[in-house]
């Protein structure tokens, strides 16, 4: 017992005698040290302390942003009076991942910096020692947290006035020495920093007058970005661009994006960027020639979707109305052609700005969304259905809607068109034609200019084709003379406007549910009705007003189906008795965790291209075949209705509409591939060959 007593009073003498022991804890994986470097405290005197953690290989603790879990450290001081301490400061973290989440810490060592100042009004205390004490708690973890906290304090001579050479504790100034560096620092003023708000999140544009390859972000605000998310990188000329994507709980957009930018060989710096754009400085030559190719692809994609089924009775509707017109001055015809070019401008103008006000409210849509709306297929079958009962000569007060009749007069002429064009853009918006997916994604990826831009490429060459048939007169020379054959000609084009019809009570159906299908076969037969009295009594006021008000109970029938008697939509259910497995946030990652490789279709019931793809090409022996051999786990994402976590998921590939088809290896690390809105069995069969190459 004596010699037990006599190794306690050792340890006791020997902590006071050196005066460190006081100021280092251990921890459960780590050691904790309080350090000051000044020997001597005396009056004015400014110096920098420091909480240093040691952690066992694989611990962690966590910065002031601790991601998506964990708590920073913290300090409580007890200091003498006329000394203060600032706040704590933060070096520059590292990411680390923990399963799907990423944390924002320290790994092996870390300081914490703490600037101290001492008032000149500082009295030493009569014995001439002064005690600095702290309070610290901290979270260390692994794949388990342990919270811990310790009383550190620390003795040190006090001074009346400064010494002719202040004294340091050498290993606390050699710490703090080997530590330096880890600071950011604040962004010279040389430097500058802005963001835009993209369809997926932020753009960070940080300009440091050289050419920069890598680069990372860290917001200071929690909940601001998807801490997991990959940051795509773009070295500019002159600095890098940052795409991050956004939180999916972030609701507003930040006025100022506050955090830390780490560039290429460790240098860190604390940014404050507003939104906006740097011009011309921010490498806006390639800038330019990328929205060059962009501005290109959408206008080919413009033309090629005036070959697709959806936009298909439209476009014969207007043929009818060129075949007709084609006797006329060349100045009407090219009028009739500029306004229905303005039609649809103006539809795609009024598209891209409701995508921005949306966005801008926090909300993400894609092209067709509108169309995941009940009542909205509602109505389009109903116009579509009215449209044809006036084409199959049941009344003639379609013709103005279509541009067909050669005695209407100018004006009702231009209406015509202008409105041809309206609807032209209506049905198109279900398609996406070769080369529209990853223009419309880059448009809604950057600034409303950008996106409005993008959009009006795609306007005029979803109408060049008519437009230049307009200006070019002597091309309509091929074309027959109008002659009675042209009636017959218009009654047949009710035929693929009453198969979209069909297509369009179908897509109800998927969407509303067949309880509300009554409702839209009722608004069917009051159209009908109207149809027969304006074909009854037709340039009648009496018969047109009772007419519209039979077509306003028609509508009024069909909307009221279609949000009371909806049915709960059953997502993917077809999907879960079959080995399509339905699209949930997490599940690519989870069987990529399983080593499995992953397609994933992005698709929708109203989506003409989607159900061919699936049809012609993902059902083919040989595909499915490849399929079960490279064991590659099938996800189907069935936007048919509003879905959020799909919209993000088709923003983080570059794209705001289906169909779109992504392919991932097995590897987690490995990018995936996105496969053109048109397929063929060579095109898929490849892709899944390389994805298992990468196995």
């Amino acid at each position: 017992m004596r010699a037990r007593a006599f190794f306690f009073l050792l340890v006791l003498l020997m902590t006071a005698a050196y005066g460190w022991s006081a100021s280092t804890a251990s921890a459960p994986h780590l050691s904790v040290q309080l350090v000051v470097p000044p020997a001597e405290i005396y009056p004015g005197q400014s110096f920098t302390a420091g909480l240093y953690f040691r952690l066992e290989p694989g611990w962690h603790v966590y910065w002031i942003n601790a991601g998506d879990s964990g708590e920073p450290p913290h300090l409580r001081w007890t200091l003498p009076k006329q000394i203060s301490a600032g706040p704590m400061q933060f070096p520059v973290p590292k990411r680390l991942p923990l399963g799907p989440l990423m944390d924002f810490g320290y790994e092996n060592e870390v300081l914490f910096p703490v600037p101290m100042h001492v008032g000149r009004d500082f009295r030493p205390p009569a014995d001439g020692k002064l005690v600095l004490g702290a309070k610290a708690d901290w979270l260390v973890c692994r794949e388990v947290c342990i919270p811990g906290k310790a009383q550190l304090d620390v003795e040190r001579k006090a001074l009346a006035a400064q010494p002719d050479a202040p004294g340091l504790i050498d290993s606390d100034e050699q710490l703090m020495a080997r530590m330096a560096g880890t600071l950011p620092k604040p962004l010279p003023a040389g430097m500058q920093a802005r963001f835009l708000p993209t369809a997926t999140g932020f753009s960070l544009t940080v300009l440091t007058g050289e050419r920069e390859t890598a680069a990372e972000f860290f917001p200071f605000e929690q909940n601001q970005m998807a801490n997991a998310a990959p940051q795509k990188v773009t070295p500019l000329k002159n600095g890098v661009r940052i795409d991050i994507k956004k939180d999916e709980n972030l609701q507003k957009l930040p006025d100022v994006l506050h955090g830390l930018v780490v560039l290429a060989g460790g240098r860190a710096f604390d940014v404050n960027a507003v939104q906006g754009t740097l011009g011309a400085q921010a490498d806006a030559a390639g800038s330019a020639g990328m929205l060059a190719r962009v501005l290109w692809l959408a206008f080919l994609g413009g033309i090629v979707l005036n070959l697709m089924p959806c936009v298909f009775p439209v476009l014969f509707i207007k043929g009818l109305s060129l075949l007709h017109s084609s006797a006329q001055e060349r100045r009407k015809l090219r009028v009739h052609g500029l306004v229905y070019t303005l039609g649809i401008l103006v539809s795609f103008w009024f598209i891209v700005a409701l995508l921005l006000l949306l966005r801008a409210g926090g909300r993400q849509l894609g092209w067709g969304f509108q169309f995941q709306s009940s009542g909205f297929v509602a109505m389009m079958a109903l116009l579509l259905f009215f449209l044809g009962l006036s084409l199959a000569g049941m009344f003639e007060i379609g013709l103005s809607l279509t541009s067909v009749g050669s005695g209407l007069a100018a004006k009702e002429g231009n209406s015509g068109s202008f409105f041809t064009g309206v609807l032209a853009v209506i049905v198109a918006t279900p398609c996406t034609a070769p080369f529209m997916g990853a223009a419309i994604g880059y448009a809604l990826a950057h600034s409303a200019l950008v996106s409005f831009l993008v959009f009006t490429a795609l306007a005029v060459g979803l109408a060049a084709p008519y437009l230049l048939l307009t200006f070019q007169p002597a091309w309509t020379r091929v074309l027959p003379r109008p002659g009675v054959w042209m009636e017959l000609l218009k009654q047949a084009t009710a035929i693929p406007v009453f198969g979209t019809v069909i297509w369009l009570v179908w897509l109800f159906t998927q969407t509303a549910g067949a309880n509300a299908l009554t409702g839209l076969l009722s608004g069917f037969v009051l159209l009908a009705v109207a149809g027969w009295i304006l074909g009854r009594w037709p340039a009648r006021r009496t018969a047109t007003i009772a007419a519209v008000l039979v077509a306003l109970g028609a509508a009024a029938v069909s909307l009221v189906s279609a949000s009371r008697l909806a049915e709960v939509p059953v997502r993917a259910r077809a999907a879960a008795t079959s080995e399509w497995q339905p699209f949930s946030p997490g599940i690519v990652a989870r069987f990529r965790q399983e080593g499995r490789p992953v397609f994933v279709d992005f698709t929708a019931k109203w989506c003409l291209s989607c159900q061919v793809n699936e049809r012609v090409i993902l059902q083919r022996a040989d595909v499915q075949q490849k399929f079960r051999q490279g064991n590659f786990a099938l996800v189907r994402a069935d936007w048919t209705n509003s879905d959020e976590a799909i919209t993000q998921a088709l923003n983080a590939l570059g794209r705001s509409g289906v169909p779109t088809y992504a392919v991932y290896a097995a590897s987690s690390q490995d990018p995936p591939q996105v496969l053109p809105e048109v397929l063929t069995p060579g095109i898929v069969l490849h892709a899944l060959d390389e994805a298992q190459g990468r196995h």
